[in-house]
C-alpha cells in the first residue's frame, strides 16, 4: 500500500492529480540486494519509480559480459524502461538492487495516458530521459577515452557520491562486472591506487580517502 507519507519526496515534482493517481494504481515492491529488478528480454508492464536505495542499470553483450550504463538514486527512473515500454518491446537492460531499494511500480497504461494529459508528469519523463542520455554519454566519454586506472577511479568516487559515504562495502569481482574487465587487472589496479595513497583495501571493503 502506498501512503502520502512515500510520496513526500515527489511532492515539489508531481501535481496532486499524479500523487493520487499513484496512490490508487501503483504498487510498492521491496528488493533486497543484487536482486533482479528487471532483466533483459523481460515483458515490461510497470515502470520503476526508485523510492530509496541505488539500483545498477548494465547491458549485456553475447558472451554474457556486462557493462555499467548508470545508478538511479531516489526519485529517478530508467529511461531504457521507459523507451522499451513506450516501444512496447522486450527491455534491453538489466536493473539490479545495488542495496536493499523500495521501488514504486507504475503500470504502462497509466504511464502513457498521464504523458498525454498531465504537464508535470510530462516533464518528468522528459526530464528523465534526458538525464539517463547525458550519463550514458559519460559512459561512452569514459569507455572510450579514460585508461582503465581513471576510470576505477571515477567508479569509487561515484560511489562515495552515491552512498554519503568514503567507505564502499564491495567486492573486487563486483567491480570488474561493472568496469567490465577482469579481477585481475582491478586489484592490481587498485593496489596501484592504494600506494598512491587515494585509497585503503580491507576485506570487502574499500576506504576511499582522495576525491
Amino acid at each position: 500500500m502506498i501512503s502520502k507519507e512515500h510520496l513526500e519526496s515527489f511532492s515539489y515534482l508531481f501535481d496532486e492529480e499524479i500523487l493520487t493517481g499513484i496512490q490508487k494504481v501503483a504498487q510498492l515492491k521491496s528488493f533486497k540486494k543484487n536482486d533482479i529488478i528487471i532483466d533483459i528480454g523481460q515483458e515490461l508492464k510497470y515502470i520503476p519509480l526508485l523510492l530509496n536505495g541505488n539500483i545498477k542499470v548494465l547491458r549485456e553483450d553475447d558472451d554474457g559480459n556486462e557493462l555499467l550504463l548508470y545508478v538511479l538514486e531516489n526519485g529517478d527512473t530508467c529511461a531504457m524502461s521507459l523507451t522499451c515500454c513506450m516501444g512496447k518491446s522486450a527491455s534491453k537492460i538489466r536493473a539490479i538492487a545495488d542495496e536493499d531499494v523500495e521501488v514504486i511500480m507504475i503500470p504502462i497504461n497509466e504511464m502513457h495516458s498521464w504523458f498525454h494529459t498531465n504537464d508535470s508528469w510530462r516533464n518528468f519523463i522528459l526530464q528523465s530521459y534526458q538525464t539517463r542520455f547525458d550519463e550514458m554519454l559519460e559512459t561512452i566519454d569514459t569507455l572510450a577515452f579514460m585508461k582503465m586506472d581513471k576510470r576505477l577511479f571515477k567508479y569509487l568516487t561515484d560511489h562515495v557520491k552515491l552512498s554519503a559515504s568514503t567507505t564502499l562495502e564491495m567486492t573486487h569481482q563486483d567491480i570488474a562486472e561493472d568496469l567490465n574487465t577482469s579481477r585481475v587487472v582491478v586489484s592490481r589496479l587498485l593496489k596501484q591506487l592504494e600506494k598512491e595513497k587515494k585509497i585503503e583495501l580491507g576485506r570487502n571493503k574499500i576506504i576511499v580517502i582522495d576525491f
